[in-house]
């Protein structure tokens, strides 16, 4: 009997937090209460973190703006040599609502894995890049993952979730998997695509791609595995992550970002 209360209950919090997501979105297309992350001309708010590279050394000028947009791009490097990086907005959010734009063009690198081949991805819930080491790969994060379609005629969602570092709740238990597919459409060739994120601390985390909810979990917690070459005393395993820094994703493929904007929630946890 009390387990079927306590199942009760979480569907009902599950369910009024679904809610409140979804209205969420409908009263955040007014346009008001938004601020622009990116202003369309620099990255001054924003500062860069490449593996093999300290924090702030724009290595090959991954992370440039043209066109009123933010441009990842490799034209200045040999061997990619797993030179992921991130480029991260200055200052830590929680409660939030974040949409962008996004789309795949070019070649993926030389020498950047399988896996990159038009992908990318917006890192949330980040820990502070300044805390990285030269040679950590990812930071310890949650990831909305963006994948372009191969063009194959197969299905390639966009708005997954990935996990360096991390763990997280999904349909009711911590997931064993690193990355968790959305339900998203395949968007092949380099079209825009619209997404957005609805972050509520550490309770529910929604993706949104295009004007559909994709994705829903909760409970972000330092934990599993993916993540190298971090500074032990930032990996406590078990901690909930309730806010963190907003980062690009560089991993090898040429993808443009555009009208990053953020409108920040209340608080419930205040």
């Amino acid at each position: 009997m009390k387990k079927a209360h306590y199942l009760f209950m979480f569907s009902c919090f599950f369910l009024l937090n679904c809610t409140g997501a979804k209205k969420l979105v409908e009263t955040g297309s007014a346009g008001k209460g938004w601020k622009k992350l990116f202003n369309g001309h620099d990255i001054n708010d924003w500062f860069v973190k490449i593996n093999h590279h300290e924090v702030g050394e724009n290595y090959g000028n991954t992370f440039r703006v043209e066109d009123g947009m933010i441009r990842i791009s490799y034209d200045q490097y040999g061997d990619f040599n797993d030179q992921f990086g991130h480029l991260y907005y200055k200052t830590p959010f929680s409660y939030y609502h974040l949409r962008f734009e996004y789309r795949f063009v070019g070649k993926q690198q030389k020498g950047a894995p399988d896996y990159t081949l038009l992908n990318s991805g917006m890192m949330f819930h980040s820990q502070d890049p300044r805390t990285m080491l030269k040679d950590q790969d990812w930071p310890i994060s949650i990831e909305m993952q963006l994948l372009g379609g191969l063009g194959d005629g197969q299905s390639r969602p966009t708005g997954n979730m990935c996990s360096p570092g991390t763990d997280v709740v999904y349909k009711g238990r911590v997931s064993p998997d690193h990355c968790i597919n959305s339900t998203s459409k395949t968007y092949d060739g380099d079209q825009w695509v619209k997404g957005e994120l609805i972050v509520l601390g550490n309770k529910l985390i929604t993706h949104i791609i295009n004007g559909d909810t994709v994705l829903q979990y909760s409970r972000p917690t330092i934990g599993g595995g993916v993540a190298h070459g971090y500074d032990p005393k930032y990996k406590q395993d078990g901690k909930l992550l309730s806010s963190g820094f907003i980062a690009l994703q560089s991993e090898g493929q040429p993808v443009d970002f555009r009208n990053i904007e953020i409108k920040q929630l209340p608080d419930t946890d205040r």
